[in-house]
């Protein structure tokens, strides 16, 4: 009786082996999830606005388009310049990205209601402003993307970054309030027509300066001080880094009155610290840290004291500094768990209802459900982040992948904490779904590293099938 393989119904080559199947780059794949991001994007804004009983036009057909084409255009670019990267890191950011445009279009038509009903001038949406804001965070993107043939050249000049962005922390609390204060908080450079948040740039300049000096000097911060009930503790003369983010981190606290980032920061190199040296002793010190920079702000500043006390009791003075929380708080519980539908609730009594407090804006009109979803999001992306940490082959790779993806995570805990006053409230805004040029375009960048470290992660070896 004849073998299967001499029949041809189960054809091998000689030696028995069937071929190894190829290797895909899954980018077929990306395309599909984006078709799904521009579609669920244009399907929401189109229940903005037939929730406004408004007619469906040029002005929305044009929001469409021009998120259409610039999604298409980084898609492209990767097809070209990053092949085998991760296909869910753009997608995800693309989809958080297209909803934070609806809503950004939503909370301008309750502007342009309020200012017809009130006789005053229609203000401009702003949505067409985020538009181009996202059209320039992907121009730097792409540059990343294309300029950027290899991510371990960063590694060289982690001094040189580490430096830029202690000058772009710096830079404000240096200018004038005039130029550099919006709401109480020193973190902005403001010129007439211009303004920026140097320190969304900071953040990434200074997570690549700390992983190139934990993959340079790891063996002075894995080894052990004191054995103090059953923890390594770091020894003294090693735990530079860690001061000096410490020094920054109360320094922008202090002088920038910006809570957010200063927690953003120190929590970023804590968790950098962690996973270079794998103790715990080093995440018990910068608790200790953080824990003496906070009670030394509560005593010493008056600011930090309004925001632990809005914190702990916002309806107490619910017409001054707890308004905010409180409508907030509002908003969320009429969202319940399915939410009022979009365009159906209030979300503009929140005061910056744009900007820190669109997670607001999203539990109100999608509601619980709504909320979980977009934050499953960005659990996935800083999973996606964090899996390219552990599947790339070089240290500084490895750490700078991690350190990008856990200062989403942490920004996202921080932002959503004071919305829901878990925690006090911070200022900063959420990442791709915020209102705002510069936070845009700065992890638009960070995104482009993380699609570099992916693909390089990603890319099968020399002589392995590709497909």
């Amino acid at each position: 009786m004849a073998s299967p393989s001499t029949t041809g119904q189960f054809p091998s080559p000689a030696g028995g082996f069937a071929p190894a199947p190829g290797i895909s780059d899954k980018r077929n794949v990306e395309a599909v999830l984006l078709a799904a991001a521009v579609a669920i994007t244009t399907i929401s804004l189109i229940l903005v606005e037939m929730s406004q009983d408004r007619v469906i036009g040029w002005p929305l057909a044009r929001y469409g388009l021009a998120y259409l084409v610039l999604v298409l255009i980084a898609h492209l670019a990767i097809r070209r310049f990053a092949r085998w990267a991760d296909p869910l890191l753009l997608p995800i950011v693309a989809l958080i990205n297209g909803l934070g445009l609806v809503l950004i279009h939503r909370l301008d038509l309750a502007e342009q209601n309020q200012a017809r009903y009130e006789g005053l001038p229609i203000p401009s949406p702003d949505a067409t402003q985020q538009i181009l804001w996202t059209a320039l965070a992907m121009t730097g993107f792409l540059v990343v993307l294309i300029g950027l043939r290899d991510y371990r050249t960063l590694a060289r000049y982690g001094y040189t970054f580490g430096l830029g962005g202690l000058i772009l922390l710096m830079i404000p609390a240096l200018l004038p309030s005039a130029y550099s204060e919006v709401n109480g908080a020193k973190i902005w450079i403001r010129l007439p027509g211009f303004s920026i948040q140097p320190g969304e740039f900071s953040k990434i300049l200074l997570i690549i300066f700390f992983a190139a000096v934990l993959v340079a000097k790891r063996e002075l911060f894995t080894t052990a001080g004191k054995h103090v009930l059953g923890i390594d503790l770091p020894r003294a003369r090693d735990m530079g880094p860690i001061i000096l983010a410490w020094i920054m981190s109360v320094g922008v606290l202090v002088f920038e009155r910006d809570l957010g980032s200063s927690l953003l920061l120190f929590g970023t190199v804590v968790v950098m610290l962690y996973i270079a040296t794998e103790r715990v002793g080093w995440v018990i010190v910068g608790a200790a840290l953080l824990g003496v920079g906070f009670v030394l702000a509560y005593n010493l500043f008056g600011h930090v004291r309004v925001r632990v006390q809005t914190w702990l009791d916002p309806f107490q003075d619910y017409a001054g500094t707890g308004y905010q929380i409180s409508q907030s708080l509002f908003g969320l519980s009429t969202g319940g768990l399915a939410g009022t539908g979009l365009g159906s609730g209030r979300p503009e009594q929140v005061p910056f209802a744009k900007t820190d407090f669109i997670v607001a804006t999203v539990g109100e009109e999608l509601g619980l459900i709504g909320l979980a979803a977009i934050l499953m999001l960005y659990l996935i992306f800083v999973v996606r982040g964090l899996r390219a940490a552990l599947a790339v082959r070089d240290s500084f790779g490895k750490l700078l992948a991690a350190g990008l993806a856990c200062t989403v995570a942490i920004q996202v805990f921080v932002v959503v904490g004071g919305v829901t006053k878990l925690i006090p409230l911070t200022g900063l805004t959420t990442p791709y779904l915020s209102y705002g040029g510069s936070s845009l375009l700065a992890n638009y960048l960070l995104l482009a590293l993380l699609v570099k470290i992916s693909a390089a992660a990603r890319e099968p070896s020399t002589g392995v099938k590709r497909t």
